[in-house]
């Protein structure tokens, strides 16, 4: 199944954005049904060892750059999720490991796979960010292969139910970065000013996805 489309963000700047995708801790706020999105290294992933590690944090999203830099997605890093999704008449709760593949402004892929009880999935996605007359278009895709019970229902159902995840994923976005202020400009313009001076290069790198030797 292939799912793609565009959302714009509105009075706010690619840079601004990006700041705000960078941020796992607004990713997890953002995602409708999202219990936590945290980084892991073992490849045997133990969500039940996670739920009960983050059931009771409280980490708030932020715009502080040199914070996001800190906990920022990372090129090849790997990070598990568990998320519940309305899809018709059902509400599988999806244990979800995703690898970020490539992450470089203004461009980020991942991979990831999920299981919930008889159904699962893998899939590939990918977003880039441009600029447009109001704000900044985010043009998405994602392939997926899916599996069980979900599948069963087609893509009738599936596709509402992913569309609608989307939308109101992008409106918590945009909602995040006017309450943090970021549209404003200001933590964004103090990285802008470190990179120019050369006073913390690393922060301005880490939020940007830039590599050494790039």
């Amino acid at each position: 199944m292939e799912f793609s489309g565009t959302f714009e963000l509105e009075d706010t700047t690619t840079e601004e954005v990006w700041l705000a995708l960078s941020d796992p801790v607004m990713i997890e706020s953002a995602l409708p049904g999202c219990e936590f999105l945290v980084r892991v290294d073992e490849d045997d992933v133990g969500f039940d060892a996670l739920r009960e590690e983050h059931a009771d944090r409280d980490v708030e999203p932020t715009s502080d750059p040199e914070v996001i830099a800190e906990r920022a997605f990372e090129e090849g890093g790997r990070y598990a999720a568990v998320m519940q999704i309305s899809i018709g008449p059902v509400n599988p709760t999806f244990e979800t490991t995703v690898t970020i593949d490539h992450r470089e402004q203004p461009e980020m892929e991942a991979s990831g796979e999920g299981s919930a009880g008889d159904s699962s999935f893998e899939m590939t996605s990918g977003m880039e960010l441009s600029e447009t007359d109001d704000g900044v278009g985010v043009d998405w895709k994602t392939e997926a292969d899916v599996f069980g019970r979900i599948a069963s229902m087609g893509q009738r159902v599936i596709n509402p139910a992913a569309n609608q995840v989307v939308k109101r994923f992008f409106s918590s976005i945009q909602d995040e970065i006017r309450e943090r202020e970021i549209a404003e400009g200001g933590e964004v313009e103090a990285a802008e000013s470190a990179e120019e001076s050369g006073d913390d290069r690393g922060i301005v790198d880490r939020i940007l996805g830039r590599s050494e030797g790039r």
